[in-house]
């Protein structure tokens, strides 16, 4: 008789939860498992993830809806081979949708972002440029202590936002940054992200310490279009 696969999962610490526990289970199905391998009992996956047995079981059946997971008598929640109809279905939708959705967020950056570095590069007096050196001192701290440093990601770029002195364009930079926090938590965390997006930051704030606008701007999508790829790689 084979034996549960053993899969690390991250404990859920939302209010609507099984649509998250299907999407771990999903992805370590697709990235660790295979056909005919054996789910955990439903008891053991609801204390790794910290939820409900209900909460777990609803996400188990969405998985049997999509063609994922069967329930074999004797045995347990058995891992079935993806197929076509499987990778399009209701729960893989959502996934595409999301990741359209933070596309099209990222395109509005890249749109919006480039030409406010312009506009600082002329606008940003000495004291702005000052605090904005005082945020990638502390955004470089963190990087070396191996931290996130989300806040001070977030914040470099609403400070260029408000040196860029147009308040309709602050405001939608500030919006921009509250619907991209999950991207960006997720983003950081990868190997090289937090380094690289320093790296970024010290470009621009190079140019806008020159005023030089076009390089200000250039710089930014520069910057935008790596986070671009570290997101949504295409391959």
């Amino acid at each position: 008789m084979a034996t549960p696969a053993k899969v690390e999962f991250e404990a859920i610490r939302r209010s609507k939860v099984y649509e998250e526990v299907a999407r771990q289970i999903q992805t370590h199905i697709f990235e660790h498992l295979k056909s005919g391998d054996i789910l955990p009992p439903e008891r053991e996956l609801a204390q790794k993830f910290g939820v409900s047995r209900s909460s777990v079981r609803d996400a188990i059946r969405s998985l049997e809806l999509v063609g994922l997971l069967e329930p074999q008598q004797g045995r347990g929640t058995v891992v079935c081979e993806p197929s076509s109809d499987t990778l399009v279905g209701p729960l893989a939708a959502v996934i595409m949708q999301k990741r359209k959705l933070v596309s099209e967020l990222l395109d509005v950056r890249k749109v919006i972002e480039p030409p406010l570095a312009r506009r600082a590069a002329l606008h940003a007096t000495g004291a702005q440029i000052a605090e904005m050196e005082q945020i990638l001192k502390r955004q470089n701290e963190r990087v070396q202590r191996g931290e996130m440093a989300i806040e001070e990601d977030s914040e470099f770029h609403y400070r260029i936002a408000l040196a860029a002195d147009n308040s309709v364009m602050l405001r939608m930079v500030d919006v921009l940054m509250d619907m991209l926090r999950e991207t960006r938590q997720r983003s950081l965390q990868m190997r090289g992200r937090p380094q690289k997006s320093l790296a970024g930051h010290r470009r621009i704030l190079a140019a806008l310490k020159r005023h030089d606008s076009g390089a200000s701007e250039s710089a930014m999508l520069r910057h935008l279009e790596e986070i671009e790829n570290i997101v949504l790689p295409t391959h």
